[in-house]
């Protein structure tokens, strides 16, 4: 099969927005580099294309319809889509992006040029083959966005769940205790961030979690970079079983994310962008999970990223001591544990739909590999 630069066969321009000109309740879509969709009251763009995150987390979108975006997001279209599908081009960009993170530079926050977008080698089937692969494609990404969106329910439940139990954690309608989360804790454990490889650990190899292991609200053990071997580890930053971490640093809309650890590999480390909660021995009054939850709550999550600082070209940070003087509600433990105990069976629940996923996505993986391998139909 052929290769084609990616230059030849695009137009590629950027957003001009800043990133805090999204609105919650806007009507269009504001692409930044987060992972998420954000909203935005006006649109830019009217087209079919492929949006790629340009700093931060890198990663890929594809939108067709009006929308705006951040000034550091690429837009990408195809100039004759009778030539280039843009969704096949959206399936070749999702297995280029881990080339992207491997080329991104800079200190605090990677980024990529624009060049390395346009010197792009795309393999260019006939738009005939082009399409069936997309069909292939898409149907395997239908069956991973229906296991999302089970697992998105049973989280939407959980959230329904403390929202009846406790009532809006901001309002405060049931007139509960609060205090500040540092009168529960005997530290807040700051983690190690060495330089480590673009691979993630595999065969008992020591890793180091990415902020992406906790930016969903839940634990990811996946989402790490393996040690490397002529580097010894710190085991005293091991994450355990029952932990609590949070992400001090990350860019404005994921500062702050909160996710327990159910259950985790040996030999992974925090790095030093994600703070995990040491609770003072045998205190009963606030329960872990109870906590965990209500930190994902929108309403805390907002007045969280409040508390972060941070300069220009910098990522925003939370330090220790606005945390620990962030107050938080304290309902009777009887029915924080109540409610944890709730949580573990959805969790129980949600861990089976999660093994599916992650085996639909590895099928995904190798479909689209294949697919630009030429591997997927006989010519």
């Amino acid at each position: 099969m052929r290769k084609v630069s990616l230059g030849s066969l695009v137009n590629i321009r950027t957003g001009k927005l800043d990133a805090n000109a999204s609105n919650p309740e806007g009507k269009y879509p504001f692409f930044t580099c987060s992972r998420e969709t954000l909203k935005i009251d006006t649109y830019s763009y009217d087209c079919e294309c492929v949006l790629v995150a340009g700093n931060g987390d890198l990663n890929v979108k594809y939108y067709n319809g009006k929308f705006d975006a951040y000034q550091r997001t690429y837009i990408i279209e195809s100039i004759d889509k009778n030539i280039l599908n843009v969704k096949y081009l959206y399936y070749f960009m999702q297995l280029y992006v881990s080339k992207l993170r491997q080329m991104s530079i800079g200190g605090v926050i990677k980024y990529i040029k624009l060049n390395y977008l346009t010197d792009a080698k795309i393999p260019l089937p006939n738009i005939e083959k082009q399409n069936k692969i997309v069909k292939v494609l898409e149907k395997a990404q239908e069956l991973i966005d229906k296991r999302k969106a089970q697992i998105e329910a049973l989280d939407q439940l959980t959230q329904s769940v403390f929202l009846e139990m406790f009532g809006d954690p901001v309002l405060n309608p049931n007139k509960w205790d609060t205090n500040v989360l540092g009168s529960f804790l005997l530290n807040i454990d700051s983690g190690w961030s060495p330089k480590c490889e673009a691979y993630p650990a595999t065969n008992g190899e020591w890793g180091v979690l990415k902020l992406s292991a906790v930016t969903q609200g839940i634990y990811l053990p996946h989402e790490n970079k393996a040690l490397p071997k002529n580097i010894s580890p710190r085991e005293e930053f091991e994450v355990k079983a029952g932990d609590i971490l949070f992400t001090r640093k990350n860019t404005k809309e994921l500062v702050g994310a909160c996710a327990y650890v159910f259950e985790t590999p040996k030999k992974l480390m925090l790095p030093d962008t994600i703070f995990r909660f040491k609770f003072k021995p045998n205190q009963n009054k606030i329960n872990e999970i109870f906590l965990w939850r209500l930190f994902n709550h929108h309403g805390i999550k907002r007045k969280l990223r409040i508390l972060a600082e941070g300069s220009a070209g910098s990522m925003p940070n939370i330090s220790k001591k606005k945390l620990l003087e962030f107050a938080i509600i304290v309902p009777p433990i009887e029915l924080q544990n109540k409610f944890a105990e709730i949580v573990k069976k959805i969790q129980f629940k949600k861990e089976a739909l999660q093994c599916s996923l992650v085996e639909l996505e590895k099928l995904s993986h190798s479909l689209m590999q294949r697919a630009f391998k030429g591997e997927l139909f006989n010519d």
